[in-house]
């Protein structure tokens, strides 16, 4: 395997996708949230659970999968999103993704059946030898699909390897097993946090190799981790706070509050236009959640404004 496929490290977000009018990928916002993300000092980006993958045709994915490499051009490490309701679906579009240039996979299972250990391990172990690239297994299940069992992830560390199988536990309790997969591995596993940063220092702490937060908070995330990586203990967890706050509001209501409401902050960002999201969806945020929301990320900015002043 290429050199440069096996440095999956550091701030790694997952696109936010937009959606025009019409109903259709909004490419010029879609260039202009990767411009941006490598500006705020992203180590690389991909597709995931709030890129609203589940919602897009095959030809949609296809499309985001072969968009977000070139758009990136290189300024960091791309890895696409293939988890399917079935294994040949997940193999295809790991191949798509492959032959479109993304430096990683990225899959959660299944979540229409509870599987058992061993149809967990067939579907990730093909995944795993359908392509060349790097697959990041991905347990999402605090907010969609089932818990992966920590034998299922310790026998494809075990059979492919630390540098082809990287994970990013999502199951709740996140800090227990989050280290309950590192001990079981022996320090091996390459773990990457998610759940939009909430976590970040409990995690940083049990020794992750990155994380996977949503765009709308990257420039926080990304000082934050800097801050966490020279030592500035004080720094981080001032502007983590804020942080935390605006992804408890989000948690509140799953998926669809973490994607309604980073769409609010990316339009009031002016990255996006709007805050379109793919129906159905089961959650809107009424004006005083986003009222709070917007209070709390006005302190963030101050305090990354103060930051830079500090620097200076």
């Amino acid at each position: 395997m290429e050199e440069s496929k096996k440095s999956l490290s550091g701030v790694l977000p997952i696109v936010h996708l937009p959606f025009t009018d019409e109903d259709q990928i909004d490419e010029t916002c879609l260039r202009r949230e990767l411009d941006w993300a490598f500006q705020q000092g992203a180590n690389g980006c991909g597709t995931g659970m709030v890129s609203e993958i589940q919602r897009l045709t095959g030809k949609e994915r296809k499309q985001l999968a072969n968009l977000i490499p070139e758009i990136a051009d290189g300024r960091g490490l791309v890895f696409a999103s293939v988890g399917a309701e079935s294994t040949k679906q997940a193999v295809t579009w790991a191949k798509d993704a492959e032959n479109a240039g993304n430096d990683a996979l990225m899959a959660i299972p299944p979540t229409l059946s509870s599987l058992s250990e061993q149809a967990l391990l067939d579907y990730f172990e093909a995944l795993a030898e359908s392509t060349q690239l790097p697959l990041i297994v991905q347990d999402a299940s605090s907010y969609v699909g089932q818990q992966i069992p920590l034998r299922v992830l310790t026998t494809l560390l075990e059979k492919f390897g630390a540098q082809k199988i990287l994970f990013k536990p999502e199951a709740d309790p996140l800090g227990p097993n989050l280290s309950a997969l590192r001990e079981a591995t022996s320090g091996e596993a390459r773990i990457f946090e998610g759940s939009g940063g909430i976590m970040l220092l409990d995690s940083y702490r049990r020794g992750i190799a990155g994380t996977m937060p949503g765009m709308d908070l990257l420039d926080g995330i990304v000082a934050t981790w800097k801050a966490l990586e020279q030592g500035e203990e004080d720094k981080a967890y001032e502007i983590h706070f804020p942080i935390c706050s605006m992804i408890s509001m989000q948690m509140q209501a799953g998926l669809d509050g973490f994607i309604a409401i980073e769409k609010h902050l990316m339009v009031k960002r002016g990255i996006f236009e709007n805050t379109r999201r793919r129906l159905p969806y089961k959650w809107t945020p009424d004006e005083e959640t986003l009222d709070e929301v917007d209070r709390v990320f006005d302190r963030l900015l101050k305090k990354l404004d103060e930051q830079k002043s500090c620097k200076s």
